[in-house]
């Protein structure tokens, strides 16, 4: 096939578009300059899609043999991910940028681009499991536990994935590593990304407030009402928060309280102990089926709401176009604007059903 190789410039990236290449693939690396204004330097492991990281893919490039090319998708990135993410908190919400990166720029604006100059697939290096089954696509989790990547690959369309290629979903990081290292991949040790890739610093609040300024409200007592603090905006919280509150007044039974949800219109934030966090029904919006096929009545299923952790036995159906999902059990701190992620327990529990972004939760 004709493969155009997303090369971030670290190893997982490098080490998939290689075994694209030693499959037999005709293979084209790219980079994407997703900053009008590229740091020249990282800081660790802080940020990604520096000046650095883009000479660091072309390295890889080169000792692979291929094409390497950097196409700009700064101003596309602005709007889809950095300005998404800005207009959710400001919303209340708690959006995933990294979901919203693979479903609007890597698998829609960069697929899209790819297909017009007639690729066949993208190839990435995302640890997740693709394959398919009856002619339908099959997104599961990756063999390394710690490094799965499905969540955030979730809200991907079947036809996307048709056209997607997860060279790593088998394999461990520490796997990846050594044989980046035998390929001599200068790439071998960098240090893995974390954070927020736009926020380099890893200041959200920081960042949220030069962004959308001083919003005031105050801290509430979800049971009695009464005003605990004050705050600068809605947007320095996250449902299930428990530090950095700000409040005045301790708890009458000295234990810690956590925020309990987010009203922007007011600018309230309300808290609570952590017993009210507890979570038995998850309503999702813009549900996504990466198989195709919608859910034929109520599924068993396992629920995730976080990239990593968050998982409990739940039971799944359509109702007027949004997807409701019944908790067996309970999860806390589940925020709106996060994904809830189906995953069939029948596979032991690795094949993605679905996905939805959370609208609301109920107790």
């Amino acid at each position: 096939m004709r493969v155009l190789a997303a090369m971030s410039g670290g190893v997982d990236s490098a080490v998939a578009a290689a075994r694209a290449v030693s499959a037999g693939h005709d293979v084209v690396g790219v980079h994407l300059a997703l900053s009008a204004k590229p740091g020249t330097l990282r800081t660790g492991a802080r940020g990604c899609c520096t000046v650095e990281d883009a000479h660091d893919a072309r390295r890889v490039a080169d000792i692979l043999g291929i094409p390497f090319y950097v196409w700009d998708f700064a101003e596309r990135f602005t709007e889809d991910v950095v300005e998404d993410f800005v207009a959710e908190y400001a919303a209340g919400r708690t959006p995933n940028p990294c979901l919203k990166c693979n479903e609007r720029i890597k698998f829609a604006a960069l697929l899209d681009k790819a297909i017009a100059l007639g690729f066949d697939a993208v190839c990435t290096g995302h640890y997740a499991r693709l394959s398919l089954v009856d002619g339908r696509p099959e997104l599961r989790r990756s063999a390394d536990d710690g490094k799965d990547q499905s969540y955030v690959l979730a809200s991907l369309t079947a036809d996307q994935l048709r056209h997607a290629m997860f060279p790593l979903g088998a394999s461990v990081k520490a796997d990846v590593r050594a044989e980046a290292a035998a390929r001599g991949l200068a790439v071998a040790e960098k240090p893995d990304s974390h954070d927020i890739c736009f926020i380099p610093d890893g200041d959200t609040r920081g960042f949220l407030d030069r962004h959308l300024g001083e919003r005031p409200g105050e801290l509430v007592d979800d049971e009695t009402g009464a005003v605990l603090g004050a705050h600068a905006g809605v947007h320095g919280f996250t449902v299930g928060q428990r530090h950095g509150l700000g409040l005045r007044v301790p708890a009458p039974d000295g234990r810690p309280r956590y925020v309990l949800s987010l009203e922007p219109v007011s600018g309230s934030v309300r808290v609570g102990s952590a017993d009210k966090l507890a979570v038995r029904e998850i309503v999702g919006r813009r549900p996504v089926w990466p198989s195709g096929t919608s859910l034929p009545g109520e599924l068993d299923c396992v629920a995730q709401v976080r990239a990593h952790g968050g998982t409990a036995p739940a039971i799944a159906s359509i109702v007027d176009g949004e997807l409701v999902v019944r908790l067996t059990g309970e999860l806390r701190g589940v925020a709106p604007g996060q994904a809830v992620v189906l995953y069939r327990p029948d596979a032991g529990g690795d094949v993605v059903v679905g996905s939805a972004t959370i609208a609301l939760t109920r107790s």
